[in-house]
């Protein structure tokens, strides 16, 4: 079974919403798992716009704890406890988004009444986040503003494909045999022969990568981390000609963006984060010269990302 991991980004504007972009949200969803990564204010009718609604949304992951990323929470939360049949609500952050969202919730719910809502703060540090049969989420540390900040790695696990011509000549019939086989389970043959997997299968092969990095001040020890991935989404706030303004604010240019998907060697490249400062065509000019494989994304496009395959998109706007 192909594993394909959608990325829907439902707000991809820098620091304030703008008519055409909303703050900062995206929902990665693969198998029966959606993860939200950040929540900026107004996400909720942008979920909502997609069509896509609240169902199965119990996992949040927080890049960082600026408020153009987290002030969509305390709304949401109230939404989810009072209306939605969700259990409950995890919210995953480092030390000062929980701090802050934490603060958030006191108003919602009453200081104090959160672990009754059903939201629970988990701490997240560096490292393996979750995991399925399937797939791994890895938290990778960034650098941005302040302390705690992350990006986050969605790995489809190595895989052994099944060789068809070597079945055929060891004379395995087609059907469950081999289905149990492609598995990794012994097969017992019509003749009483015991086939084992090894037998049948290739070399492991890496499958799917997403890389999804929000705002970044350094793209450097990103290179290692982003190597071969199939979707490298990250933030461009600032165009070349302002990279002083980009330093000093701890963000980084359509330029590096693009020069890390080049480094990295990634198939394709998505930016957001953009200021309204530039034009989309402006910040897709600059990073087309060094990436060409680089779309600018609007809110509520999908992308959907499988293993060394071209990435496709579509907008969920709904009419």
């Amino acid at each position: 079974e192909e594993l394909v991991f959608e990325l829907v980004f439902l707000g991809t504007s820098a620091s304030a919403p703008s008519v055409q972009r909303g703050l900062s949200s995206a929902l990665v969803m693969v198998n029966e798992h959606r993860f939200m990564i950040d929540c900026g204010e107004g996400t909720q009718r942008q979920l909502l716009r997609t069509g896509l609604g609240f169902r199965r949304l119990d996992k949040i992951l927080l890049t960082h704890g600026h408020l153009d990323h987290i002030l969509g929470l305390g709304g949401l939360a109230s939404t989810v406890s009072r209306w939605e049949a969700l259990d409950e609500l995890n919210i995953f952050g480092g030390g000062m988004a929980l701090a802050r969202v934490q603060m958030l919730m006191d108003v919602v719910f009453g200081p104090g009444q959160t672990p009754n809502s059903g939201v629970t703060l988990n701490l997240m540090e560096a490292g393996l986040l979750f995991e399925d049969k399937q797939f791994t989420l890895t938290a990778v540390p960034v650098q941005h503003r302040g302390p705690d900040c992350f990006a986050f790695l969605f790995e489809e696990k190595e895989r052994r494909p099944f060789l068809p011509e070597v079945a055929e000549a060891l004379g395995i019939p087609h059907g469950p045999v081999r289905r149990d086989l492609a598995l990794g389970i012994p097969a017992t043959l019509p003749d009483g022969r015991v086939v084992q997997p090894e037998e049948v299968l290739g070399e492991p092969q890496r499958g799917a990568r997403l890389f999804f990095a929000g705002d970044v001040s350094h793209t450097g020890p990103l290179h290692k981390v982003a190597e071969g991935a199939d979707l490298l989404a990250v933030e461009a706030t600032y165009l070349d000609a302002d990279k002083q303004l980009a330093k000093q604010h701890g963000h980084i240019t359509a330029t590096a963006a693009a020069r890390l998907a080049r480094n990295a060697g990634v198939g394709q490249l998505v930016l957001h984060h953009v200021s309204r400062r530039y034009t989309t065509q402006q910040v897709l000019e600059e990073a087309q010269a060094i990436f060409p494989d680089t779309i600018v994304a609007s809110d509520l496009d999908s992308f959907a990302v499988r293993k060394d395959k071209p990435v496709t998109v579509r907008s969920l706007r709904q009419r």
